[in-house]
């Protein structure tokens, strides 16, 4: 699987992205052919520059003023009726939703009534569906993304000053593992963040990858104290699947029946929780606990921690952030003399599920051990 690893610590806004990307190989000729079908009358340019001394690329959207505001309707026309390419097509929608959305909660009015200032103004549009494109023609197939530099202050926008990160782009990055620092202006855009939102499939550090390629792609400023740019790298996944970051939730307990311990794990479990243990620990005057930890994807973090006071008699929990990283895995289905079980196949071995064999032991009187048995023999057999 080809991947694009978008390393914002810049931020991220939609030009830079275009930018990064012809920088990378993305043909800049036939990626400006597929925006003149958009139909929007604009003329592009990408030219190199340099920012803190990085050479970079950077793309400009050259258009007529125009006053109108597009509903989102319209734009989705404009993109189907286009020539990009068709996961371009369906990408770059899947962009706008989000970005949509993000407006709609914003002004609290319907996503369909929601007039895209800013956001349905030419050269967004021309970014979105860039960007979009442009991952196609480099043969992409998954995008991840680092932590994100979302700037600070203020920035003027159609509706005044606005704080930095732009409501539209806080509601975007939700979930998101997000930081300031550097100038005090507005690195991600709303429309960087969208980007991330609808196409990153995680965030943190960088997958396991061979690089093929890299680019940088340029901010419109150019910042005294570090290089205003988006770089991206380009590559072959490597062996194992890193899940980017995740968070880890923990809390000491030393009140609480084991009983309840166990529904909390099962209740944790269901609710979308990685992975749940307890360990024995001694607390305070010596009291015997356990320690329970929860894995989480970060946007579940909130969620599962309201579920862990909910579920024990803890009164406080702690947070941090950990890369996790896994290798791939998928499922065959196997025929024993006791039913069907499923076995979970990894480079580093294969193992029978456990709910299956437990089912099937229940159900036939069978020791436990026997239907393993029976599932790594019809397993091996199948091979």
């Amino acid at each position: 699987m080809r991947i694009a690893y978008f390393d914002a610590f810049s931020g991220i806004a939609g030009d830079m992205t275009v930018a990064a990307l012809i920088d990378a190989g993305a043909d800049a000729q036939a990626l400006f052919e597929a925006l003149d079908s958009l139909g929007t009358g604009a003329r592009f340019r990408a030219e190199k520059v340099k920012r803190k001394g990085i050479a970079a690329t950077q793309f400009t959207v050259e258009h007529e003023d125009q006053k109108k505001h597009r509903h989102l309707p319209h734009i989705v026309k404009m993109i189907e009726d286009s020539r990009l390419a068709g996961r371009a097509k369906q990408n770059a929608v899947k962009v706008f939703e989000a970005l949509g959305a993000a407006e709609a909660r914003v002004h609290g009015v319907p996503v369909e009534k929601v007039h895209f200032h800013e956001v349905g103004a030419v050269d967004s549009i021309c970014d979105i569906a860039g960007a979009c494109q442009a991952l196609e023609m480099l043969g992409v197939e998954a995008v991840h993304a680092s932590k994100v530099n979302t700037g600070s202050g203020t920035v003027e926008a159609d509706h005044g000053v606005m704080p930095v990160p732009a409501p539209a782009a806080a509601l975007l990055l939700e979930g998101v593992p997000a930081y300031a620092r550097g100038p005090e202006t507005e690195l991600t855009t709303p429309t960087g963040a969208a980007i991330l939102a609808a196409l990153s499939k995680g965030y943190g550090a960088m997958p396991p990858m061979t690089v093929e390629r890299s680019g940088f792609g340029a901010g419109s400023k150019d910042f005294p104290m570090m290089a205003n740019v988006l770089r991206v790298l380009i590559g072959q996944a490597g062996g194992a699947l890193e899940t980017t970051l995740v968070s880890v939730i923990e809390a000491n307990i030393d009140d609480a029946q084991p009983e309840w311990l166990g529904h909390a794990m099962d209740r944790l479990l269901e609710a979308g929780a990685l992975d749940v243990t307890l360990e024995p620990v001694y607390m305070k005057k010596q009291r015997p606990g356990v320690r329970m930890a929860v894995i989480a994807a970060p946007e579940a973090r909130e969620r599962l921690a309201a579920l862990l006071f909910e579920e024990t008699t803890t009164l406080g929990v702690r947070f941090w952030e950990a890369e996790r990283r896994v290798l791939p895995r998928r499922h065959v289905e196997v025929e024993t003399a006791y039913g069907k079980v499923r076995v979970k196949v990894t480079p580093a071995g294969s193992a029978p599920e456990f709910e299956d064999c437990r089912r099937l032991a229940s159900e036939t009187g069978k020791p436990l051990k026997e239907i393993y048995a029976a599932a790594i023999a019809a397993y091996r057999n199948s091979r």
